[in-house]
């Protein structure tokens, strides 16, 4: 049953992470691709919550399995955030792709950092 449940959840973080990508999308007006990296970014803020959350909690972690694996898992996308400073470099914008690359990095750490903080809280 939580195999069920982790695809089901996993579509749903997935077509979360579309219909979120594409709003930002469609109101973006600089040439940086915002959209994953706010999908990124609280993907990494929901799972350090919610791991957080269940470290003071007692279970058998189906939840956590179910929504950090098929929701999150679902919904975070590194690997388009790796496409896209990709395709910074070769568009010739090194210097954006690395700030891309590195700024993604800190920035979801720290994302994921303070949801353990709040969600330990």
């Amino acid at each position: 049953m939580t195999l069920l449940l982790v695809a089901v959840a996993g579509g749903a973080g997935a077509s979360a992470r579309f219909l979120l990508d594409t709003l930002v999308s469609r109101h973006n007006r600089l040439s940086v691709p915002l959209g994953t990296a706010l999908v990124n970014l609280t993907a990494c803020f929901l799972l350090g919550l919610l791991t957080g959350w269940l470290s003071t909690r007692t279970g058998d972690g189906s939840l956590g399995t179910v929504l950090g694996v098929g929701f999150l898992g679902g919904y975070s996308t590194f690997s388009t955030a790796s496409v896209e400073a990709a395709r910074l470099v070769l568009a010739g914008r090194t210097g954006a792709a690395v700030v891309h690359a590195a700024g993604m990095l800190v920035a979801s750490l720290g994302a994921a950092a303070l949801g353990l903080v709040f969600g330990a809280a």
